[in-house]
């Protein structure tokens, strides 16, 4: 088992950034995809972005593309998930998930084991 904890959550305007920060603790080693994900009000929920730890290798949902970038740092079990020219459409909790992949990383969430909490972001100026 891996726990997460998010942060970085918080209320900024349409075109403002923020940075999500996932920290990662337990059997970490067996757990090289980790994910951001996020739910909106009414909606069902959708994937963001992910990263494999052991490979480096990324995907983005296409509503991202160009405005999240997700990067880790290994040495302290962090996934970070910064985020540019924010929209109201992105108002959402964000979720990081962790999934026991070796290679690669799925966005769709069913391989997803372990989740934290959630961290609201709001865009609304």
């Amino acid at each position: 088992q891996v726990q997460l904890v998010e942060s970085g959550g918080g209320l900024v305007q349409p075109g403002g950034s923020l940075r999500l920060s996932c920290a990662a603790s337990g059997f970490t080693s067996n757990y090289n995809a980790l994910g951001w994900f996020r739910q909106a009000p009414g909606k069902e929920r959708e994937g963001v972005s992910c990263i494999n730890c052991r490979d480096g290798s990324t995907r983005y949902a296409d509503s991202v593309k160009g405005r999240f970038t997700i990067s880790r740092d290994n040495t302290k079990n962090m996934v970070y998930l910064q985020m540019n020219s924010l929209k109201p459409e992105d108002t959402a909790v964000y979720y990081c998930a962790a999934a026991p992949r070796f290679y690669g990383c799925p966005l769709p969430s069913a391989e997803y084991v372990n989740w934290g909490q959630g961290t609201q972001v709001t865009v609304s100026s």
